[in-house]
């Protein structure tokens, strides 16, 4: 077929030119080609209307209006649809084809006019008014012509798919008019702007716009030609695999789009949209995002900002869950959960008493805007009294996500705050983890065991805490990984601590600390009832009829196998009886079994602890003392006696050294004081004095056995036993006085478990009492001293 039509090119050359051009033509639409004069194309015809339009043109004077259609997608368009400049042209030649079109072959003549319309059937047919070029001869117009035709050669030089005959044709073209319209029919160039060359009549303003389009043209032909020798020169023969992604990612480059995986750039970009960033790190996050988009995804560093860019991402930065303001139901849930612990439940209902009011002044009723500042709780007390369940009982009563973080053993400050993403597997640190696992950025956050934090080479992590639990501060918490702010004022953190003493003072001065003291015996057998014996029987399949344990027996279980504040030893215990039972349930030698304290001893074996405080207190030289440990209250025996010498002072018990000067103020006072208390003062001279502390292995501390230590050489110069089943604590001076201490509650406790019955404590703890449960202040005697002499007469 091409040969064909070639043919007919050059037979077309021969024919003569119209000299009389009829009033009135039919008009053929063209939905994807623009003729211009001297132009000829080949068409394919399908449409009945259009074939038929060929048949009669054919059989009559081969003249036909072609003109472009405005919308391409128009099957049957009318003269309002067709563009009013068209072209004249000549049908050469007609070839039928079996599939029922016909290919013409077609040479435009000269521009013309539509005029109205004729006719619309069986084809469209219209008026026409032929167009004559409008020539202002001059210099200009021939600088215009012969500009083109230069600029339309280096066009033909730099597009591969331009024929080198067109060269030769454009030098031999005279006719202005004529170089003109072959130049516009042979750019690369929209219908558009082809049908706006067509529409120029003044030949000047026509090479106008040639020149524009021929100046743009040119300038992406020399783009593309430089981009292709940058990509080649930068090849070598071991990136002749990656030619077409360096060639594709250089013309984006210069094209100012997205680079390799668009896909996935664009999926980062809607992410970070939905992800209510606040501006500055959305600003960070696209930032990265147009970095991300010029490295290749082979290399490692595409690897390290997806995932920096997949942390902001997923970090809830406006993810929150709405607060449950109902005081009522918190307490309820509260109470479910724990017993007692009155002090810390009435801290959370006044926190959530305080969102409430907050809410109502706004007119929301929502706790989320009504949120304030977190307070910064640190729960402190001996291990087993509930300080983490505590923290999640907390959560279910505000209705928030719980989170809980492990901080003993911590020494790394990268813990807290994150490595910096320069280092290989950087992440942020563990606080922004924990929100990104619980997916709010309100949740109540714990961190436990706090004062089990270390200090080592890489850095001190209590030192970052400062920043985390600072109301203050971290609304603008700095991740080292991050590198952006993110506002943790919403979160409610919790921290634990078993003492206060190793948590560094600044950091103790950013939290609001409640102390959780011991329980009595009476609150864990309440405990055990209500909450650990049901938990056992459930963890260890037993059914509440299989396993009864009378309160005597459990009264038993906590004086005579557990000596503690808390009550995890207890539930061990209470775990232990349900095994037991359930092997005897198994081997079928029981149906049920009822646990009493008779037949504990077939649960548990024989008693571990022993109250020998009545039996080991009836010599001179020995009492006892109330102590704090971080286990709770506990009782010491302090024992001292004489021996023959040159008045020296033996100390043994693992004492530290406040402990060791107490003894040494306590000896001062005794001897300063000899005559009154009617001790010779020679003996001093002569004697050797031991003051020992028991159990020797375990280390002792603190000033508040002062008192203690003058009582027990007291006892020994004056050979007075202590009064039996008398305790007492304080610290003392050289002067006599008698000074308050900490802890009493749980050394009360302590004394109540030990069978104490008389408790000697300085006069100014006299308001720390009421923090004993009335039961244990019922059944004890306190007696409440200024000086060591009121001390020696209430315990000799």
């Amino acid at each position: 077929m091409s040969d064909e039509l070639t043919s007919n090119m050059d037979a077309a050359k021969a024919l003569s030119p119209v000299h009389e051009v009829p009033e009135k033509l039919p008009v053929l639409p063209l939905s994807d080609l623009v003729v211009f004069p001297h132009m000829i194309v080949p068409l394919l015809v399908s449409n009945k209307a259009s074939i038929q339009l060929i048949d009669d043109v054919v059989a009559g004077n081969r003249l036909v209006t072609v003109t472009l259609q405005k919308d391409a997608e128009d099957e049957h368009p009318r003269r309002p649809d067709l563009h009013e400049i068209g072209c004249l042209a000549r049908v050469l030649r007609m070839l039928k084809f079996p599939d029922d079109s016909v290919r013409v072959l077609i040479q435009g003549v000269k521009r013309l006019r539509l005029g109205e319309v004729t006719s619309e059937k069986p084809y469209l047919a219209c008026r026409i008014q032929p167009l004559d070029d409008q020539i202002d001869r001059g210099i200009e117009l021939s600088a215009l012509a012969r500009n083109a035709a230069n600029q339309f050669q280096e066009i033909v030089n730099l597009s591969p798919g331009m024929a080198d005959e067109l060269k030769v044709a454009i030098l031999n073209i005279e006719d202005l008019s004529k170089l003109s319209d072959v130049i516009a029919a042979n750019l690369n160039i929209s219908l558009q702007e082809k049908q706006g060359v067509l529409e120029c009549i003044s030949l000047q303003e026509r090479y106008d716009v040639l020149t524009l389009l021929l100046n743009r043209e040119l300038e992406v032909l020399q783009l593309g030609s430089e981009i292709q020798h940058k990509v080649s020169t930068s090849m070598s023969k071991s990136q002749r695999e990656y030619f077409l992604r360096e060639q594709l990612k250089t013309i984006q480059k210069e094209l100012g789009e997205s680079g390799e995986g668009g896909a996935e750039i664009t999926e980062l970009r809607d992410k970070i949209d939905k992800a209510n960033m606040p501006a500055e790190v959305k600003k960070t996050a696209i930032r990265e995002v147009e970095r991300l988009a010029t490295i290749p995804p082979a290399s490692a560093e595409y690897t390290v900002a997806r995932t920096y860019l997949d942390w902001l991402i997923i970090l809830p930065w406006a993810k929150s869950t709405e607060d449950k303001l109902d005081v009522t139901r918190a307490q309820r849930i509260l109470d479910e959960d724990h017993y007692d612990l009155q002090q810390v439940k009435k801290r959370i209902l006044e926190y959530l008493s305080v969102l409430k009011l907050r809410s109502s002044r706004n007119g929301t009723g929502n706790g989320r805007v009504a949120a304030a500042k977190s307070p910064i709780l640190c729960f402190v007390g001996p291990p087993g009294v509930g300080k983490t369940s505590l923290g999640m009982s907390i959560a279910r009563a505000m209705d928030r996500k719980f989170f809980r973080m492990s901080l003993g053993g911590v020494r790394d400050e990268a813990e807290i705050r994150g490595h910096r993403r320069t280092y290989i597997g950087a992440l942020p640190g563990r606080i922004l983890q924990g929100l990104r696992r619980a997916e709010s950025n309100n949740p109540v956050f714990m961190l436990d065991e706090i004062d089990k934090v270390g200090v080592d080479f890489r850095g001190d992590p209590s030192a970052a805490l400062l920043e985390v639990l600072d109301p203050q501060q971290n609304n603008s918490f700095a991740d080292h990984y991050l590198e952006v702010p993110f506002d943790l004022s919403r979160v409610m953190f919790i921290t634990t601590a078993n003492q206060l003493d190793p948590v560094p003072p600044a950091l103790r001065d950013r939290m609001e600390v409640i102390e959780l003291p011991g329980y009595t015996e009476q609150e864990k057998i309440h405990i055990a009832t209500r909450y650990l014996i049901p938990r056992q029987l459930e963890e260890n399949g037993l059914k509440k009829n299989q396993l009864r344990i009378a309160l005597n027996a459990l009264a038993a279980v906590i004086r005579d196998h557990t000596r503690e504040a808390g009550v995890r030893n207890l539930e061990r215990r209470i775990a232990t009886i349900c095994r037991r039972t359930a092997r005897r349930l198994v081997e079928r030698r029981a149906q049920s079994v009822t646990v009493t304290r008779d037949n504990l001893k077939g649960f548990l074996g024989p008693p571990e602890f022993f109250h020998d405080v009545v039996e080991r207190t009836t010599e001179s030289g020995v009492a006892v003392a109330l102590a704090w440990t971080s286990t709770g209250g506990d009782i010491l025996f302090v024992e001292a006696t004489r021996m023959p010498g040159k008045g020296q002072l033996i100390l043994t018990g693992s004492l530290g050294d406040v402990m060791k000067e107490s003894v040494q103020a306590a000896l001062s006072y005794i001897r300063t004081h000899a005559r009154e208390l009617k001790i010779d003062p020679a003996g001093f001279e002569k004697n050797d004095l031991h003051v020992h502390v028991p159990a020797g292995a375990i280390p002792k501390d603190g000033p508040s056995a002062g008192v203690t230590m003058a009582v027990a050489l007291t006892s020994l110069l004056m050979q007075k036993p202590v009064r039996p089943a008398t305790a007492m604590t304080g610290e003392i001076t050289l002067r006599g006085k008698v000074l308050p201490v900490g802890g009493i509650k749980e050394k009360v406790l302590a004394a109540s478990r030990s069978g104490i019955k008389t408790v000697i404590l300085p006069a100014h703890n006299r308001k720390d009492l009421i923090d004993v449960p009335p039961e244990i202040r019922r059944k004890m005697k306190f007696k409440f001293t200024h000086t060591i002499g009121e001390v020696l007469k209430a315990a000799l």
